[in-house]
């Protein structure tokens, strides 16, 4: 994966817009991934599902709170990709209260198929959905690789360690070396 350029695709997001009016003042947005990684130093990172367990408990929250911390390493956003489409990603935002972190809906899962990262998870009644994964892109090309163990379809556990911000930061600022996979 490391110096691998991401995939271009184009992401189907929804976007506030006050002259929609109304209770739902959303228009949808194409971005594509030019949009979010030219010329940036990004952190990408992709769980199973909004709304889960230790994405909402742990890894999105403390991707926030450490916000401040990888900027002052050189970071300048920090991206959240699931299969899941806009509307869940949006609501999964607002529930969290996220506003520093970006989340980017994969609805049909093609950027995460075309990162190799697309695994089965019927035994959840997910069905596909991404491997736990993130990654240090500069400008569209993966810089360092981070990869939970185990990658496999229906995988009975759910890891979580390797990908957690706080390894992360410790690999930046050279308290911890990456774990890399290819």
């Amino acid at each position: 994966m490391i110096g691998r350029k991401l995939p271009e695709v184009t992401f189907k997001t929804r976007v506030r817009d006050e002259s929609v009016g109304g209770p739902n003042p959303y228009r949808w947005q194409d971005k594509t991934t030019a949009d979010y990684f030219e010329g940036k130093r990004v952190i990408l990172f992709s769980l199973p599902g909004a709304f889960t367990p230790t994405c909402s408990t742990y890894q999105l929250p403390d991707f926030e709170k450490l916000f401040d911390s990888f900027r002052a390493q050189g970071i300048d956003a920090i991206y959240c990709v699931a299969v899941n489409d806009a509307f869940v990603m949006n609501a999964w935002g607002r529930q969290q209260g996220v506003d520093k972190v970006t989340l980017i809906p994969d609805g049909s899962g093609e950027f995460t198929r075309k990162m190799g990262m697309l695994v089965a998870k019927d035994n959840l009644g997910f069905g596909l959905r991404s491997w736990r994964y993130a990654a240090i892109v500069d400008d569209g090309l993966v810089e360092t690789w981070f990869e939970e163990p185990g990658f496999s379809d229906n995988c009975e556990t759910d890891p979580y360690g390797e990908t957690a911000p706080q390894n992360i930061l410790a690999t930046i600022t050279g308290e911890r070396g990456a774990q890399r996979a290819a």
